[in-house]
């Protein structure tokens, strides 16, 4: 790919804050490093290599921000932005794409990022306002849950903003966007909190320039005519009219939902618990991200954001928890005080098995508020379920990869979820690869879900393409219907650089593999990629109720293919000539993690 002469699609500039000093500097991108990189993950990704090796609490590690090339022009779902720094929760590469307006007000106020350094001495704000930028004293706003700060900084544009959970120091709190969106998992909230940053703002009225505006306009059609045709995005029970809460059934009747702590992977009451019963309850209402037609997110009668699935699944099967209102209010909890779902579920859900008790809904909503406020039994569950296990002896009641709570998937239901979860870059993580997609959606084309054959390419496949989408960026979604080819003629429309589906793949990989140096650089290797124990483990319960263990020895082969396919040595290091391959260069390693 070569660069035109003018910028389009990108601003070619960002915002780098130094809150110790209360300065900021506006830079501007070298043109090799966007090609490079493209956007969101990607360019995140390499300017946050440079400290990997610090603590997430070191003053020096930036928090990120940073918008893609197809942020604020015609392109489809194309509202996404990317977050990253280094995790609290696991001390890898911690990253989430979010949804909401910020990406597409950060581009109209002329920036591709912002990169956040130092602590301030007071607890802040960030206002920036068509290329305004001001550091605001945000003492007023000092333990507020979101709810409030966004209507306090109402009328300020898009805003991101943490909740008391990050205050009181939870790692796997998430910073809130426009209210409805979390950039959620690693505990980018203690990051922001760790800064002493309450909120960022952001507004601008600057449109971002396409070069071809006719050959966008046709190549928008490609992608729109694909997701209009796709049973699982527009289809009578897909995400469009039931959001991602329509795989709540699909995951019970293949027997994949994580039940009791993953202990079983069916759970008896999940028909009284779906997409259906929340709309019959609480109306159904549509919103989504900016410049998605898409509109996954649903909302109630009030306008209240309702459960995604994850949340669905993991407030009911993973806690034997028959209450849809008592998931309705655990949803809420998070939001206003900032913590991911999926993290709290899965920590309440080992701290029941420890604890040898099945948990009420009063003690649901009672342990996520001490975790919230950091009182009580609280205080140790914030840690997450990994370092709470590890405190109480039962290391093998954490179900993590890596730290990070699995989602929620049996792995032993889709032998390439479970590939996926060991390898994720950022701890157990769905997204990275998706393979749901394949195993039980059918696209691109079905594979055996029981299977590992071929297993360990379709994944690193996947991680490429959801890297490039990450970085462009697009929703994962759509992926599901159209593909990089038509979005590499999406991108050539809006940036003048042609470019093909294999370049965008190329690019894929290199932020992958930059991710690889940079855990590595902090005492991540193969060890390190691997399923808890239980799932190749038969259990003394064999009702029915409990899935099939996994082949430990076959999955162990199939990590041995990923690492070859990957270019990552036996031991999990990152080889020079790959990096060299991929234009990159190699971190000193570490002896122990970050």
């Amino acid at each position: 790919m070569k660069p035109g002469k003018d910028i389009f699609g990108w601003r070619g500039k960002y915002i780098d804050i130094d809150l110790n000093a209360g300065f900021y500097e506006v830079k501007e991108h070298f043109a090799d490093v966007l090609l490079k990189f493209l956007g969101g993950r990607g360019l995140a990704g390499h300017y946050l290599r440079n400290t990997i090796r610090l603590g997430w609490d070191d003053p020096r590690t930036p928090l990120l921000f940073f918008t893609g090339p197809l942020v604020d022009t015609p392109s489809p779902t194309s509202g996404r932005m990317t977050i990253m720094s280094k995790s609290p929760l696991t001390g890898t590469i911690g990253d989430s794409s979010v949804g909401g307006t910020f990406g597409t007000n950060l581009k109209r106020a002329g920036f591709d990022g912002i990169i956040i350094r130092g602590c301030s001495q007071f607890l802040c704000g960030v206002e920036i306002n068509d290329g305004g930028i001001h550091i605001i004293d945000a003492s007023r706003l000092e333990w507020l849950e979101t709810g409030p700060c966004f209507s306090a900084l109402a009328g300020k544009g898009s805003v991101a903003v943490i909740g008391p959970a990050a205050e009181n120091g939870v790692l796997f709190s998430n910073i809130m966007v426009d209210r409805r969106h979390a950039a959620g998992r690693n505990g980018l909230g203690l990051v922001m909190a760790s800064k002493n940053l309450k909120y960022i703002t952001v507004s601008g009225t600057r449109k971002t320039r396409v070069f071809d505006p006719e050959k966008l306009k046709k190549a928008n059609e490609d992608v729109f005519r694909l997701t209009a045709a796709s049973p699982f995005i527009s289809g009578k029970f897909g995400i469009s009219r039931f959001g991602t809460g329509a795989l709540y059934d699909l995951m019970d009747s293949r027997g994949m939902t994580p039940t009791d702590n993953f202990k079983k992977s069916k759970f008896s009451s999940a028909r009284e618990m779906n997409a259906f019963a929340y709309k019959k309850r609480y109306g159904s209402g549509r919103t989504g991200c900016s410049g998605c037609h898409i509109r996954c997110k649903h909302i109630d009668r009030m306008g209240n954001s309702l459960p995604e699935f994850e949340t669905m699944s993991h407030f009911s099967a993973l806690l034997l928890n028959r209450d849809i209102g008592i998931v309705a209010e655990a949803n809420r909890i998070c939001n206003e005080t900032g913590m991911d779902t999926i993290s709290a579920a899965a920590t309440l859900s080992c701290y029941a098995e420890i604890s040898g008790k099945t948990l009420s809904g009063r003690n649901i909503i009672s342990l996520l508020t001490d975790i919230a406020k950091g009182q009580g039994e609280g205080i140790e569950l914030g840690r997450g379920s990994a370092r709470y296990a590890e405190s109480k002896g039962r290391s093998e009641t954490a179900m993590t990869v890596k730290g990070q709570e699995l989602s929620a998937y049996d792995p032993r239901g889709a032998y390439g979820m479970a590939l996926a979860f060991a390898v994720s870059t950022r701890g157990a993580c769905h997204l990275r690869a998706y393979p749901i997609s394949h195993e039980i959606l059918r696209k691109p084309v079905a594979t055996d879900r029981f299977s590992f054959a071929g297993k360990a390419r379709i994944i690193k496949i996947a991680e490429d393409l959801n890297a490039a989408a990450d970085s462009l960026t697009a929703c994962k979604f759509v992926f599901m219907a159209a593909s990089l080819e038509e979005y590499a003629g999406v991108f050539s429309a809006v940036t003048g650089v042609e470019t093909s589906a294999r370049d965008l793949f190329e690019i894929g990989e290199r932020i992958c593999y930059n991710e690889r140096i940079m855990n590595f650089a902090n005492g991540f290797d193969a060890a390190d990629d691997i399923l808890p124990d239980r799932f190749f483990r038969k259990d003394a319960d064999d009702s029915g109720q409990t899935a099939r263990p996994i082949d430990k020895d076959a999955f162990l082969k199939t990590l041995e293919n990923y690492r070859r396919v990957r270019g990552l040595t036996g031991s999990g290091r990152p080889d020079p000539e790959t990096a060299k391959k991929l234009d990159l260069t190699l971190i000193p390693d570490n002896t122990k993690h970050g």
